[in-house]
C-alpha cells in the first residue's frame, strides 16, 4: 500500500486475499452446521415438456437415512415463485417445461445419500410437444414476453437510397456462468417462525422476498446473510433465490435446518445461462462504409420462463449501437419461449449480444468495400459532427433511444490505442506473414465499446449503508452490496477510510445482511461501487460532520475549519488523534454511527417506448487483438492483446486491472470455446467440465497489456470513478473479429465471412471452406 494518507487511487490488496490464499475465508459450505442439519438433493425432470401423471417415491423413501420427499404440495405459501412475471412454479406441478426442471427434493441425513435417493424417484410423465428451435418458436409465436420494436427515422427509405446493401444472419451462443462456488443455500428455522438463510446470492433482498413469499410469511420474518460468494457473474442474481426457496420449504416440512448444494452436473441442467441470440439484418452504407440505414431482428432464446429476459433483451436493444451512430434504424426484439432452462443475467446483461451483431456488420462492410475494418469503425463513431451542414444543431451524438452521448472519448481513445498497439505496422507484418505461410494465417481487429452504466429498471438505482465508529476509533461499514471476488468491500472500505481520514486498516466491511440494509438492489449492472460506495461515503460523512461540529465547538471554530487526515483531526488551534476525538465525543453523547442513502441522479426512461436516459454515464474502452488460425484444422490461438480502458479516476487500479483482465478472458471464452449444445430431445449435453470448456491459463496470450485511460468521470460519481465489472467483457469481441479477419485473409475472396459464435475449430473450418 502507498505511504500516502489517501487510500482512494492506490492499489490495495483485496480485503480477503490473504484469507482466501490460506483457505481461511469461509464460504457457505464451510460454515459450522447446526446439530440436526439435513441435506437436500433435487429430483429433476427427464422430459423437455410433459404432463406429470405420478411421482413414485417409495424406493427413495425406503433407503435408511432418507427423511422426506418435498414436492409442490409441501409449499406453505404461494406455489409460484415471487419472480417479476409470476410464471415459474417453486416446484413443477402439473407439467414440466425443460429437462432438469426441479420437481421436488429428497431430504436425507447425508449429501450423497440424498443424491442417490433422488435418482431412485421414478417419474411418470406423458411427453407433450416441445419447442426447441428458434424457427419453431417464431412460427408458433411462442414468447415469454411480447416483442418490442425501437425505431428512429425511416430505415426502409434509408436502405432504398443507400449506395450499397448487405443482408445476413448470425447466431451467438449462450454461456454457462461456471462460478467456482456452486449454487448453495442453508436454511435454519429460528424461534417463533423466523428464519435465517445463508445464501450464495448477488441479491439477498430478493432471496428474502422470495423465501418469505414461499413460506407464507412477512419479509421481516426472514433474514438472509452472505459474507462472500465464489463468483456470480449474474448467475446468482435470480437463480440463487430458487435454491434458498427450495431449502427453506424443505426445512419448513422437516422442521430442521436444511442445506442444499447442487453438484456441477445438476447446476448445469437446472440453472439458466447467458441468452443465446439469433439475428437477421439488412444494412445500407455508402462508399466510405458509413451506415445509412439498418433493419435488425434480434431473437433472444429465453427458455421456459421470463426470469430477467425482458431487461436483458432491452439492454441488447440499447447496446445495438455500441459506439456508433445509427441514424435510420428499426430494431425488433423477440423474447422466445423454448423448452430449455430459463436463461438469466450474465455479465454484460444483453450488452454483449447487442454489440456483437453491429461489430459483425461493420467488419463485413469493410471487407465488401476492400477497406480496413478500423477505418470503417472510426467513420461511424459517435461524434460532434453535424448530421447536416445546414442544421448544425443536429449532431451524431444521440442514441437511437434518445440519450445524448456525453463525455465521449471514443475518438481519442481509439487513436491512442491504435498508436500504442502499433496497429498499422502490425497490419503490414500480418500481410507479409500470411503471404509466406500456407497453413497458419493471422488476423487482427481493434474494436471499441461504449457501455451504459445503471440498472435499466430505474427503481434499482438506489443503495443504503451503515457506518459505525467504535470507542477505540475502529470503523465498521455495512452496505447492501455483495462481495463476490470483485473487490467491492475493499473499495467501499477505501472510500470510508478517506471520508473519515483514518488508515484503511481501521475500517472493516461486514457481511451483506437483510436485517441491516433492507430492500437492497442486486450487486449487478456494474453499479456495486457506484451505489454502495456512495451510500457508505454519505454515512461516513454524517459521522464526520457530527465530529467536526463537536470539535469545532471545543476549539471555538467553525465545523468547516476541522479536517480529518491520517488518523488525526486538525483545527486551527490544535491537533488530536481520531481515537481521542471519538472518546471525547462519546463522553459528550455525540452520535458515532449513521446511515447513508444514495439514488442515481438524472436517469429516466419510458419502458413502453424504450426511450429516454436509462444510463447515468457511459464507460468506454477498446481492445486490439491478434490471432492465428490453422487452416487445416480450425485450431486457433490468441497471440497478443492490447487494451485501453476507461475507469475514470480509479479507486483501486490493481483491482480494476484484474477486473479488466478477467472480463476479457471470460468474454474470450464465450466467443471461442464455451459451446452449449442441446440435443433434439432438449437435453443439455455439455453439462460438465469434460464437455464444456472455459479458458485456461494456457489460453492467455504471452502479450496481454492493459492500460487505464487517465481522466475522471464527467458525471459526479464516487471518487471520479467509473464502473468496471461488465464493460471489459465486451472488449473480447475483438477476438471474434480478429478470427473473422484471419478467415477472410486466408480465403482472400472479398466475400462476407459467415461465422457463428462461439468460433470453435469446427465452425472456423467451415467458414474457411465456405464459398470456395
Amino acid at each position: 500500500m502507498s505511504t500516502t494518507t489517501q487510500s482512494i487511487g492506490h492499489t490495495v490488496a483485496h480485503e480477503s486475499a490473504r484469507a482466501q490464499i490460506a483457505g481461511a475465508a469461509p464460504y457457505i459450505d464451510d460454515l459450522p452446521e447446526l446439530r440436526g442439519t439435513l441435506y437436500a438433493a433435487p429430483i429433476l425432470s427427464t422430459v423437455a415438456h410433459g404432463r406429470i401423471n405420478e411421482i413414485h417415491t417409495a424406493a427413495a423413501l425406503a433407503l435408511p437415512g432418507v427423511v422426506a420427499i418435498v414436492l409442490a404440495s409441501d409449499v406453505p405459501g404461494d406455489p409460484m415463485l415471487a419472480a417479476f412475471a409470476g410464471d415459474e412454479p417453486v416446484f413443477a406441478r402439473d407439467t414440466v417445461q425443460h429437462i432438469g426442471q426441479v420437481i421436488g427434493l429428497v431430504v436425507a441425513n447425508d449429501v450423497m445419500l440424498a443424491r442417490r435417493a433422488a435418482r431412485l424417484v421414478k417419474l411418470d410423465i406423458t411427453p407433450l410437444p416441445a419447442i426447441l428451435t428458434v424457427p419453431d418458436a417464431l412460427a408458433a409465436k411462442s414468447y415469454v414476453l411480447p416483442p418490442v420494436t425501437v425505431a428512429r427515422g425511416d430505415a426502409e427509405a434509408a436502405l432504398a437510397r443507400a449506395p450499397h446493401q448487405l443482408s445476413g444472419m448470425l447466431e451467438v451462443g449462450g454461456q454457462e456462468h461456471f462460478y467456482l462456488e456452486g449454487q448453495i443455500a442453508y436454511a435454519l428455522p429460528q424461534e417463533q417462525n423466523q428464519w435465517l438463510i445463508y445464501s450464495s446470492s448477488q441479491h439477498p433482498g430478493e432471496v428474502q422476498h422470495w423465501a418469505a413469499h414461499a413460506l407464507g410469511l412477512d419479509n421481516h420474518a426472514v433474514r438472509v446473510e452472505c459474507r462472500r460468494l465464489g463468483g456470480g457473474f449474474g448467475g446468482k442474481e435470480t437463480q440463487a433465490g430458487h435454491l434458498a426457496v427450495w431449502a427453506a420449504v424443505a426445512a419448513a416440512k422437516v422442521k430442521r435446518p436444511v442445506k442444499l448444494r447442487l453438484d456441477r452436473d445438476d447446476d448445469f441442467l437446472i440453472t439458466g445461462k447467458r441468452h443465446p441470440f439469433s439475428y437477421q439484418y439488412t444494412v445500407g452504407f455508402d462508399d466510405t462504409g458509413r451506415l445509412c440505414g439498418l433493419k435488425l431482428m434480434m431473437a433472444a432464446h429465453c427458455g421456459f420462463s421470463a426470469d430477467l429476459s425482458g431487461p436483458v433483451a432491452d439492454r441488447a436493444i440499447f447496446h445495438a449501437d455500441n459506439a456508433y451512430y445509427l441514424q435510420d434504424v428499426a430494431i425488433t426484439s423477440y423474447r422466445l419461449k423454448l423448452h430449455t432452462q430459463s436463461h438469466t443475467a450474465f455479465r454484460g446483461f444483453g450488452g454483449p449480444q447487442g454489440m456483437i451483431v453491429t461489430e459483425t456488420i461493420l467488419g463485413d462492410i469493410a471487407r465488401q468495400l476492400g477497406l480496413d475494418p478500423l477505418t470503417v469503425r472510426l467513420c461511424n463513431l459517435y461524434s460532434d459532427e453535424p448530421l447536416n451542414p445546414a442544421e448544425p444543431g443536429l449532431r451524431r451524438d444521440t442514441t437511437h433511444y434518445g440519450m445524448q452521448v456525453e463525455g465521449n472519448i471514443l475518438q481519442p481513445l481509439l487513436s491512442t490505442l491504435e498508436q500504442s498497439a502499433q496497429y498499422q505496422q502490425r497490419l503490414e507484418a500480418i500481410s507479409a506473414w500470411n503471404k509466406q505461410q500456407q497453413t497458419l494465417k493471422r488476423g487482427i481487429a481493434l474494436t471499441p465499446i461504449k457501455f451504459g452504466i445503471s440498472f435499466t429498471a430505474t427503481l434499482f438505482n438506489q443503495a443504503g449503508a451503515l457506518v459505525h465508529v467504535y470507542l477505540d476509533g475502529s470503523v465498521q461499514v455495512n452496505h447492501g452490496g455483495v462481495e463476490m471476488g470483485q473487490g467491492l468491500n475493499t473499495k467501499v472500505a477505501q472510500i470510508v477510510a478517506d471520508e473519515l481520514g483514518v488508515p484503511l486498516a481501521k475500517v472493516l466491511a461486514t457481511a451483506s445482511d437483510t436485517s441491516k440494509i433492507p430492500n437492497a438492489s442486486a450487486t449487478a449492472a456494474s453499479a456495486g461501487t457506484d451505489l454502495n460506495g456512495r451510500a457508505a461515503q454519505f454515512a461516513a460523512r454524517h459521522v464526520r460532520d457530527n465530529l467536526a461540529a463537536f470539535v469545532g465547538g471545543l476549539d471555538g471554530v467553525g465545523a468547516g475549519a476541522v479536517t480529518f487526515q491520517g488518523g488525526q483531526v486538525f483545527t486551527p488551534k490544535t491537533t488530536r488523534t481520531f481515537d481521542a476525538v471519538v472518546q471525547l465525543a462519546y463522553a459528550n453523547r455525540i452520535q458515532l454511527w449513521s446511515d447513508g442513502f444514495y439514488r442515481t441522479p438524472k436517469i429516466h426512461y419510458d419502458k413502453t417506448t424504450l426511450s429516454g436516459r436509462p444510463f447515468y454515464y457511459f464507460a468506454y474502452g477498446a481492445a486490439c487483438t491478434e490471432v492465428a488460425i490453422d487452416t487445416l484444422t480450425g485450431e486457433n490461438k490468441v497471440m497478443r492483446v492490447d487494451i485501453l480502458h476507461d475507469v475514470g479516476r480509479s479507486i483501486n487500479p490493481g483491482l480494476d486491472v484484474g477486473q479488466i483482465e478477467g472480463g476479457f478472458v471470460q468474454g474470450m471464452g464465450w466467443l471461442t470455446t464455451e459451446e452449449l449444445v442441446w440435443n433434439d430431445k432438449g437435453l443439455l449435453t455439455t453439462h460438465a467440465p469434460s464437455t464444456y470448456k472455459i479458458p485456461t491459463a494456457g489460453d492467455i496470450p504471452a502479450h496481454f497489456k492493459v492500460d487505464l485511460w487517465d481522466a475522471p468521470n464527467t458525471e459526479d460519481n464516487v471518487g471520479g470513478s467509473k464502473a468496471v465489472g461488465e464493460p471489459p467483457f465486451m472488449l473480447a469481441i475483438s477476438v471474434f473479429e480478429a478470427l473473422r479477419d484471419a478467415v477472410a485473409r486466408a480465403r482472400d475472396d472479398g466475400e462476407v465471412v459467415q461465422l457463428n459464435a462461439p468460433a470453435t475449430p469446427e465452425k472456423l473450418l467451415k467458414a474457411l471452406t465456405q464459398a470456395r
